[in-house]
């Protein structure tokens, strides 16, 4: 499932025989597929409203292949089949019909949903002949058409009175939802929390994976134990890391407990997909996400001269633009001065190489960089017992902070101390430790060490 609303792709690749089969894949704009499918399935000579609702319904049908991965999310190079056990009869080269073409030409980025969901709908169908189906029959829209019906009262006569129909839905290219790298302790992101939602839908139908609370995008212990039960039962390696194989699966069992592949499909609502992240930050933002972007720009700069430095504030003024714009063309990005997810990967990789590429005397007299891992509940390591290390040196000095054991692994302790040193700093009290919580934490554990504490709220990363 992807993590955003439906869209109208630019092609359709499908395999020309059953999944398995060694037969050929074809890659067709998806317009032309519309066009061929409509051609191969229905008669021009039909009332036109008929075949507008037929048009309608095989867009959403092949929609919903795309939209739920269904082959993809089952390791196929293709989107959908031509076989009509399946799917939808597509013959290679055909000859597309004048009058189809032109309704397919006008609702081609068209189709429809149940309710409030907003996965296109899977609007089974068939031709009401030599086969029958509990969707729609298209030889009895012909009967509804002559009767005065108009595309979405056909629809609604086979699908039901909720089923309504989106138009001029946006075109673009076809995105897995993978999200490229493994997803592990330590992890923060909108596909986190897209997994975490996913996992707590699942544990409805299977109990043994335990709820994921509270579900922040922020992959800490409670996600990963879930993730581990979820591997043992479908027979995975239980290693709780999302890779390609886990995602998948996760996405597989969770379209087929939500039926978004049936008549009777749950549905997907925009609670299912909500972000807790921004998907992008521009100028004119203030928030924690963008002091974490300044503050990886300012360490950037440093090595690379093309940067210019910035100073860690909060709000995305033009400096931090000027500042983005330079990194993307350094970069070999578009100069838009806006942190998509392609320019966020770019600064975040660019950053974590500076950082492993540096030999461990580089930092002996200046607190230690962000690790380029976000530390949570659960991580454990030589990071972890450099971020104990400096909480206890913080406490010695100020007592609203209880010191945890110089253990090496993030429990709840270790999680109560950072989250009481975030509220002294003026930092969102979650307990997650990313480069602004580490940075100050570096700062104020040097300013403790020399007696010489700043007051409330000032331990902002100053490079």
């Amino acid at each position: 499932m992807p993590t955003s609303v439906p869209t109208i792709p630019s092609t359709v690749t499908v395999h020309l025989g059953p999944p398995d089969s060694s037969a050929p894949n074809v890659t067709v704009p998806f317009i032309d597929y519309v066009k061929n499918v409509a051609s191969s399935e229905i008669y021009p000579t039909w009332p036109e409203n008929a075949i507008r609702a037929n048009i309608y319904a095989q867009i959403s049908f092949v929609l919903n292949r795309i939209y739920t991965e269904y082959y993809r999310s089952r390791g196929y190079d293709f989107d959908i089949t031509n076989s009509t056990a399946r799917d939808q009869y597509f013959v290679a080269g055909r000859t597309i019909f004048e009058n189809i073409s032109r309704i397919a030409d006008d609702i081609f980025d068209s189709y429809v949903v149940r309710g409030d969901a907003i996965e296109p709908y899977f609007t089974q169908y068939c031709n009401g002949t030599t086969v029958t189906c509990p969707g729609l029959s298209q030889w009895g829209t012909v009967p509804l058409a002559e009767d005065g019906y108009l595309p979405y009262q056909i629809l609604q006569y086979y699908y039901g009175d909720d089923v309504r129909i989106v138009q001029d839905a946006p075109i673009d290219d076809i995105r897995e939802s993978y999200p490229g790298v493994p997803l592990q302790l330590g992890s923060v992101s909108n596909e986190v929390r897209n997994l975490q939602l996913r996992l707590n839908r699942i544990s409805r139908n299977y109990p043994a994976i335990p709820k994921i609370y509270p579900t922040d995008g922020v992959f800490a212990i409670e996600t990963e134990d879930a993730v581990k039960e979820f591997q043992r039962i479908f027979n995975l390696t239980p290693d709780g890391i999302v890779g390609r194989s886990t995602w998948y699966a996760v996405l597989r069992i969770f379209n087929a407990v939500k039926r978004l592949n049936e008549l009777d499909s749950e549905g997907l609502r925009y609670s299912d997909l909500s972000d807790v992240f921004p998907q992008t930050l521009s100028e004119g933002d203030r928030s924690q996400a963008v002091s974490a972007l300044q503050y990886l720009l300012a360490y950037i700069a440093v090595y690379i001269s093309e940067i210019p430095p910035i100073p860690v504030t909060g709000l995305f003024g033009t400096q931090t633009a000027s500042a983005v714009r330079a990194f993307q063309r350094y970069a070999g990005l578009a100069e838009d001065g806006v942190v998509g997810p392609l320019t966020w990967d770019a600064i975040y990789d660019t950053y974590r190489g500076i950082i492993d590429s540096q030999p461990q005397s580089a930092f002996a007299n200046t607190p230690s960089p962000f690790p380029g891992t976000f530390l949570v509940r659960g991580s454990e390591g030589d990071d972890v017992r450099i971020l104990q290390e400096n909480l206890n040196t913080v406490a010695s000095v100020r007592p609203e902070i209880t010191a945890p054991s110089i253990t090496g692994y993030f429990g709840e302790a270790t999680q109560a101390a950072v989250e009481a040193f975030q509220q002294l700093a003026g930092i969102e009290p979650n307990g997650i430790v990313g480069p602004l919580t580490w940075t100050a934490l570096s700062y104020a554990a040097a300013e403790a060490a020399e007696g010489a504490l700043r007051s409330t709220g000032q331990y902002s990363p100053n490079l």
